[in-house]
């Protein structure tokens, strides 16, 4: 199953958030779920990170909320809301 995980930042958290890059980055290399696709949210400026979006496949709910949790930024407590759902995927670009 896919689900979606929207993440937004609490105000004014940009250089805890590059604090914390490197760790997140290698957090998400180890390969914790399956991320079809994933990457930071910005304001209309198009630079500046207001959260984070991750489109994931898992046998479970429970697997993606641990997923989250585990996460540098959740415990550096960067967001401020997180919301995960279940996504059927119905298009495919490659086919």
């Amino acid at each position: 199953m896919h689900y979606i995980v929207h993440c937004l930042d609490k105000a004014g958290m940009v250089d805890t958030r590059l604090e914390h890059y490197d760790a997140h980055k290698s957090y998400l290399a180890s390969r914790p779920i399956d991320i079809v696709i994933s990457g930071p949210l910005v304001q209309d400026d198009n630079a500046t990170m207001i959260g984070s979006f991750f489109l994931v496949e898992a046998d479970s709910r429970d697997a993606v909320v641990a997923f989250n949790a585990n996460d540098p930024f959740r415990a550096a407590g960067i967001w401020d809301t997180v919301s995960i759902h279940p996504f059927i995927k119905r298009m495919d670009n490659r086919s």
